[in-house]
């Protein structure tokens, strides 16, 4: 073994040494690396919040071990007195925070521009805004008219520190991935766009509480485009309100008689989806039961009731009527 390496070695034992933490009793901190930043800066917030101690021995450690140029940016959370071996290690392997931000079914862009603006700090107003932006759709390779419905539903793992509209693009992503050709093919036969089924998908996903339910729902809106009948959708004057009534009134699909969402006042589909769909949704969307069924009410219990004509349809209303009258009481 030659000198030189016998210095390095006893330099690095001696500097290992010196880096010793005090225990891992200390206090867990967290200490922000940003993009681009070198090993004495690195050194220095590390110092700064009491993780290690001596930074400029930490640089000179992190050197030896060629580690100086390795660190990856993000939010740490470490313990004060940690060795300069544990602490350079996680600096090193990169693991950061993770914040998760969980995304149901059936979300509006609204709910999910509240979430990820809670999880980031990030003003609303702002995530909201990156959402119904009507430019970005095209750059992410959506249909429009804005990120409404393409914001897939899932649950997220992202670094701590992630930008809301690094957040936004992964859900699309997502919702790309899930799109599949057999999907696109599907629609084609159908003689739908891209647009146009994850737009009734997203209505069957707010009609159907049961989820076995939502080929039969999809099967009347089907049935109601065929013959040009008005969809009459709820859902679609509660999204057009902007604010979900829990009974909606005749009063509330007049108040919003112009809004091109209200299908009880404009025939065809909205414009474009009014909340986040399944991949559940999509699928009854694209295949839609062989029935053929016009109407549908809801009982109490979330299920509903199916009827051909709007004779049986009211008779199906009043005996809804009637069940929640005898449960209130």
């Amino acid at each position: 073994m030659s000198g030189r390496t016998r210095f390095g070695g006893m330099l690095l034992a001696g500097l290992l040494l010196a880096g010793c933490g005090g225990g891992e009793g200390g206090e867990t901190v967290r200490v922000t690396i940003p993009e681009g930043s070198g090993m004495a800066a690195v050194a220095d917030s590390l110092g700064s919040r009491g993780v290690i101690r001596w930074p400029a021995g930490f640089r000179l450690y992190a050197r030896l071990r060629g580690a100086e140029r390795s660190v990856k940016p993000g939010v740490y959370e470490l313990r004060q007195g940690s060795s300069w071996g544990t602490a350079l290690d996680r600096v090193v392997s990169g693991d950061v925070v993770q914040v998760r931000v969980a995304v149901p079914e059936g979300w509006t862009a609204r709910q999910i521009a509240a979430r990820v603006a809670e999880v980031t700090g990030a003003p609303a107003d702002s995530v909201l805004a990156i959402v119904a932006d009507t430019a970005l759709p095209k750059e992410l390779g959506v249909p429009g008219p804005t990120l409404e419905g393409y914001l897939y539903p899932a649950t997220y793992s992202f670094p701590a520190g992630t930008p809301p509209r690094r957040m936004v693009r992964a859900m699309v992503d997502r919702y790309r991935r899930a799109w599949t050709p057999e999907m696109r093919a599907r629609a084609d036969s159908l003689g739908m766009s891209e647009r146009e089924v994850v737009t009734l998908a997203s209505i069957v996903e707010k009609e159907a509480k049961v989820w076995t339910e939502r080929d039969t729902i999809s099967a009347v809106y089907h049935n109601r485009l065929r013959i040009g009948m008005r969809l009459q959708a709820d859902p679609t004057v509660q999204y057009a309100l902007g604010a979900h009534q829990s009974r909606l009134l005749y009063s509330h699909i007049d108040d919003v008689a112009d809004n091109p969402y209200n299908t009880y006042r404009h025939a065809g589909l909205p414009p474009g989806p009014i909340a986040s769909p399944s991949r559940g949704a999509i699928e009854a969307a694209l295949n839609p039961a062989a029935v053929d069924y016009l109407y549908f009410v809801a009982r109490p219990n979330g299920t509903h009731v199916f009827t051909r004509s709007l004779a049986q349809h009211n008779a199906a209303k009043r005996a809804s009527q009637r069940e929640r009258a005898a449960g209130g009481r």
